[in-house]
């Protein structure tokens, strides 16, 4: 995977990152945590400026982000609230779950959405329940642009100056990624697991 993320970044520059970033805010597979520090090292080697790394993280993240909440927005609560009920218990999602999702945004909106691009597991997800409350546009996507900014700017900085330890730093990340795909994995597959360990007790 390292070897993937680095070739990608260093034959498609900008764009490379753009994609990255996109796919990591659409599915995941890939943490941010991995992508930036990446392209800041590419960014150290002379390959790309630090800037426009941070500018192409950024705006990957935002494209992948608007997706969700436009997406989320335009179904609607009561369509959603139908799926939960009708494949909630599959997805360990209930009708409950989604109200407290709601009305913790609705206290909490502005903050919410700010902190949560910051927060591993977070960052994609708060853009769904954002677009059911159907949150002001500009409030969303103003607070998306400040908290991805400071999130993927740091990481890219990390990885700008870490450039003359990109050995010790490659022999970490790379068992990282592996890690990360393993718990993404089980994150999906513990509901159904737990749905059919309550049925067969």
């Amino acid at each position: 995977m390292m070897d993937w993320i680095t070739g990608l970044v260093a034959q498609a520059g900008y764009a490379g990152v753009f994609v990255l970033m996109l796919a990591e805010n659409l599915f995941p597979p890939i943490p941010s945590e991995l992508i930036m520090p990446l392209a800041g090292f590419s960014a150290a080697r002379g390959q790309m400026s630090l800037l426009g790394v941070v500018l192409a993280g950024v705006a990957g993240t935002l494209a992948g982000n608007v997706v969700w909440f436009e997406l989320a927005r335009a179904f609607g609560v009561a369509r959603t609230k139908r799926l939960c009920a009708g494949f909630g218990r599959w997805l360990g999602i209930t009708e409950e779950d989604l109200d407290k999702a709601q009305l913790t945004l609705r206290r909490h909106g502005p903050w919410a959405v700010f902190l949560g691009r910051m927060m591993p597991g977070i960052r994609t997800v708060i853009s769904i329940p954002a677009g059911l409350i159907e949150m002001p546009r500009l409030a969303f996507y103003s607070l998306t642009t400040l908290g991805s900014t400071i999130w993927v700017g740091g990481l890219a900085v990390l990885g700008y100056w870490l450039e003359d330890q990109f050995g010790v730093v490659e022999s970490w990340i790379d068992p990282f990624s592996k890690v990360f795909l393993a718990l993404f994995v089980l994150a999906f597959a513990w509901p159904v697991v737990r749905v059919w360990m309550r049925r067969r007790a």
